[in-house]
């Protein structure tokens, strides 16, 4: 099949770095979201995005002005149907995406290719909401989404092989790699990642060490670019208690149990960066550790 035009749900973070490398390489691009000023936001940040790239010589002004051209933005869920390839991109709660899809159901087109860039929810269960568990796929992008190389490609139980090698050829076009991932809750970079990132966050609840002392400890230590507080932050604290509670719930194992001082950030709203607070207070000129 080939993909030419793709819908985006969601203008959020991950949204918006999807439209970006889409609309470089090519694809005539619809985004849309519920909030008309996320989506001029997100339009705002794509062409900002685009303009340091051709600052530093990654794009020509000719591949940017062409990509901004394959941008258009709709509030009217609907006229995303008749794209190839759509991407759901909304919040990582599995009701709000049931209810996207719900939504488009009657309102695409027969060929039309659904994808969730959810990162931990059942494929399998999103798909069989819809009326082509065999057209719809995990789709999941790192963020930032035009940094970052992997796309975790996930077949529910029903996908056809029709419907995985268009969206291998999709990323291939993008310039990214693909790493082949089954149906299990958090697929695998989040199935190793997180309950890392939790163990983080436990050895701070127990008083091991400090932000700093932690963060520093896996930098130097095992020579990652970022601390795994730090890193938390930068996800997001609700969407790590929420990959942790998919976790948790889907595999009933007590090693994904997430640490009650994670939920606590959560309760307060402390989620990281999107906040200015998380385990580091973002609020002044330099990030200042929050425990």
């Amino acid at each position: 099949m080939d993909i030419q035009t793709v819908g985006i749900v969601g203008a959020g973070q991950m949204g918006n770095g999807i439209a970006h490398v889409f609309a470089l390489a090519g694809y005539k691009v619809l985004m849309n979201d519920i909030s008309k000023e996320a989506m001029e936001q997100s339009v705002a940040l794509i062409h900002s995005n685009l303009e340091r790239q051709v600052s530093r010589d990654k794009i020509a002004q000719s591949e940017m002005d062409a990509a901004l051209a394959n941008i258009s933005t709709t509030m009217v869920l609907a006229e995303l149907g008749p794209c190839d390839l759509i991407i759901e991109a909304a919040t990582e709660q599995e009701t709000i995406k049931q209810k996207i899809f719900d939504e488009l159901l009657p309102h695409l087109a027969p060929h039309t290719i659904l994808t969730s860039n959810t990162s931990s929810i059942s494929i399998t269960r999103l798909a069989s909401r819809t009326d082509r568990p065999e057209k719809f796929m995990g789709f999941h992008f790192m963020n930032p989404v035009p940094v970052m190389q992997l796309v975790e490609l996930i077949r529910g139980i029903a996908t056809d092989e029709e419907t995985y090698n268009a969206c291998l050829a999709v990323v291939e076009k993008l310039g990214k790699s693909a790493a082949s991932a089954e149906d299990f809750p958090a697929f695998i970079v989040n199935r190793i990642l997180m309950p890392m990132i939790n163990e983080a966050i436990y050895t701070l609840y127990e008083g091991v060490g400090s932000v700093k002392s932690i963060d520093t400890s896996l930098k130097l230590g095992a020579n990652h670019p970022m601390g795994p507080l730090e890193l938390a932050d930068f996800i997001g604290l609700d969407t790590c208690l929420a990959i942790m509670n998919v976790l948790h719930d889907g595999l009933a194992d007590t090693k994904y149990r997430p640490c009650p001082l994670l939920t606590k950030y959560v309760e307060a709203g402390w989620l990281g960066r999107k906040t200015d607070r998380g385990f580091y207070d973002y609020r002044g000129d330099e990030p200042v550790p929050t425990r």
